[in-house]
């Protein structure tokens, strides 16, 4: 099945790492670092033109991790994906 983050952009449910709440979680200065340095790695696509609400962690087909910064609320997304807590 595929996930719509927004802005045309869709993601396989196989290859989500993590769907993340971007303000709770960049609290942290872990997760800070990693979304500085997955940028600095251009690693990271933002599809939102709004202001973020998430975002997710991917694998790609090479293996490597990507990250998504999206518009679109987790609890949204966890829905689209079939994820119960």
């Amino acid at each position: 099945m595929y996930i719509h983050l927004g802005n045309e952009i869709s993601i396989s449910d196989r290859e989500i790492i993590g769907i993340f709440d971007i303000e709770n979680t960049s609290i942290s200065k872990d997760t800070r670092n990693y979304l500085k340095q997955a940028t600095d790695d251009h690693r990271v696509v933002n599809v939102s033109l709004e202001m973020p609400k998430s975002f997710v962690v991917c694998t790609t087909k090479s293996g490597s991790e990507k990250t998504f910064i999206s518009q679109i609320s987790v609890s949204t997304l966890r829905k689209r994906a079939g994820i119960k807590l």
